[in-house]
């Protein structure tokens, strides 16, 4: 009997040295990745804690506090791995790493680092869309503008880029859409600049294509979202083909408005000149000659039409 005492105070003498050796390499563990951390290396940091945490929870109680250190940091770090990942352009491991964040966050009740890592999201594929528009990757740009709209609907400016893509590929109801929500989320400025250029230069392809009314209303469509003096120009071209005058004065009439110091103002304002002319308007006709009179190219025919009138 006294020899089965024996054995059964060997067996928990030698449980007893198990355990401290247990819970001893927990610590270290523990203590390794705080060092790891401590050196900027949240990666290697993160191994050890996790390793840490899995014996603790092996322990029972008497790693109470251990596990909870563990929980505590881990998603902390994960969330330091994720920052890393971003700042080296990673984007899939970043997205990645935030989404197991997340999930760990929110498993020990971690809800400030859960609210942190969800917040990185929109800015992680924002900067993932920028990448791709510099580098023309179109196909990823938009895909990466929609996601950030999709988490942020109020984001005016995954707008407006999302409506630049859609521009550049030829996509100009979406364009147009896009550009319209930037416009109602605080890009107002930038958004109605991107619009107007949007139909000049549909204008353009019109006026090439001899489509002269078409070209006119997509140049008024422009200049509904913001005026330029090249819109009405070319307006003012294609209602000068289709015999509109008094269409042909009043969009030369802007265009000189809004650039009264263009190479070709002396010539604008004698064919202004002329219309008015040829409409009988003889007071009309007599001011736009005058504003031509010193053109170096119409500046005779204008004085001379002025003697005339």
């Amino acid at each position: 009997m006294k020899k089965i005492f024996l054995l059964i105070a060997a067996a928990l003498m030698a449980a007893g040295v198990a355990s401290a050796q247990d819970i001893n390499q927990a610590t270290e563990s523990y203590n390794n990745g705080a060092m790891e951390l401590q050196n900027g290396n949240p990666e290697a940091a993160l191994t050890h804690f996790q390793s840490a945490l899995e014996m603790g929870e092996s322990l029972g109680e008497e790693a109470t506090d251990l596990v909870a250190n563990c929980k505590g940091i881990i998603p902390q770090v994960m969330l330091s791995v994720a920052k890393g990942y971003i700042k080296d352009g990673d984007f899939a491991g970043a997205l990645t790493q935030l989404d197991a964040t997340i999930a760990e966050a929110n498993k020990y009740e971690n809800a400030e680092v859960a609210a942190e890592a969800a917040e990185f999201i929109p800015q992680v594929y924002m900067q993932q869309g920028n990448t791709a528009l510099k580098a023309k990757d179109m196909a990823t740009a938009a895909t990466a503008y929609s996601k950030v709209v999709e988490l942020d609907p109020a984001n005016g400016n995954a707008m407006l880029r999302l409506g630049q893509v859609y521009a550049a590929t030829g996509k100009t109801d979406e364009a147009v859409a896009a550009f319209e929500n930037a416009a109602a989320n605080g890009q107002e400025t930038a958004a109605k600049k991107q619009l107007s250029n949007l139909f000049l230069k549909k204008a353009q392809a019109a006026m090439k294509g001899g489509k002269s009314q078409e070209a006119i209303d997509l140049c008024v469509k422009s200049n509904e979202y913001l005026e330029n003096a090249n819109a009405y120009k070319i307006a003012a071209s294609c209602a000068q083909k289709l015999g509109k005058n008094d269409d042909v004065i009043a969009f030369y009439d802007k265009y000189l408005e809004l650039s009264p110091k263009a190479k070709d103002a002396g010539g604008v304002a004698f064919t202004i000149a002329a219309l008015y002319q040829q409409a009988g308007n003889k007071e009309k006709a007599k001011e736009y000659y005058q504003k031509a009179s010193t053109d170096p190219q119409f500046g005779a025919a204008a004085q001379e039409q002025l003697k005339n009138l």
